[in-house]
């Protein structure tokens, strides 16, 4: 079992039986039923709790005339997502920016949240990256059928098209399972993706913090510089994956409602 931070160790104190109904509705039985709270669902419910007030508050602050800091950024966000909807080539690519936009900010807030003392961010464990690739895999689907309607499979496929009926044909059977398989491995790319990078980048900086192996001295000074470095290196990280997650994304969804594909 992982040691639990300390705010698991609360939840598992004094919810451990909300912790076990929940799971019980999806038939899953904990390891230790005692403490059915893992430190990555913790993790994820703060950042989830954190964001709702963040948007609570700044509802409250919007202003026309006096727009606040808090504003001005997500204002800024909200061109940068436009522009990358726009420069993908998304055909109303309105309908699809809050998504884009909320899975840019969940991720980067689960991401950095690692950095906080006895907090750890949740994209580290598989399963919160195995999740978000999941429900991406079906909203992009999902926003292909919207787009096509039945005729969505067809992209599948291929757009090659031959005067031939038996050229057609054959062109269709050699391309149809690569189609498929393509479309299918994007889940498990998006997982190992963020999952790797995140999970890589805490292993390295709990190294250095720790100083294995180096002498005393060296190991002294490792741990007083090293953490600051690698704040930083994991303040690069984490939002260099929350985009390039939200850029497959938006890419993900271009493809399936491309017309011309």
């Amino acid at each position: 079992m992982e040691q639990e931070l300390g705010l698991t160790t609360l939840f598992n104190d004094y919810l451990a039986g909300l912790g076990n109904a929940i799971l019980s509705l999806f038939r899953i039985t904990p390891e230790h039923p005692l403490r059915p709270w893992e430190n990555w669902i913790v993790m994820e419910l703060l950042v989830v709790a954190l964001l709702v007030v963040l948007i609570a508050i700044l509802r409250i602050r919007l202003s026309i005339d006096k727009p606040g800091k808090l504003q001005h950024i997500f204002e800024l966000l909200h061109g940068f997502f436009v522009d990358t909807i726009e420069q993908v080539g998304i055909h109303h690519g309105e309908k699809y920016l809050p998504y884009i936009g909320t899975i840019f900010i969940f991720i980067l807030s689960m991401n950095l949240i690692g950095i906080i003392p006895a907090f750890e961010s949740p994209t580290m464990a598989p399963w919160v990256p195995a999740g978000l690739a999941v429900v991406t895999f079906v909203y992009f689907n999902a926003a292909g059928f919207s787009s096509h309607g039945i005729k969505y499979p067809a992209q599948f496929a291929g757009p090659v098209r031959f005067p031939s009926p038996i050229a057609t044909v054959a062109i269709i059977l050699f391309m149809l399972p690569i189609e498929i398989v393509s479309v299918l491995i994007r889940p498990l790319s998006l997982t190992v993706r963020l999952y790797g990078n995140m999970f890589a980048g805490e292993q390295v900086t709990t190294v250095f913090r720790t100083g294995l192996g180096l002498p005393v001295f060296i190991a002294t000074v490792v741990k007083l510089v090293m953490p600051v470095v690698f704040m930083v290196l994991h303040m690069f990280v984490a939002l260099v994956q929350a985009y390039v997650f939200t850029l497959l994304t938006t890419i993900y969804i271009a493809i399936a409602t491309s017309h011309e594909h």
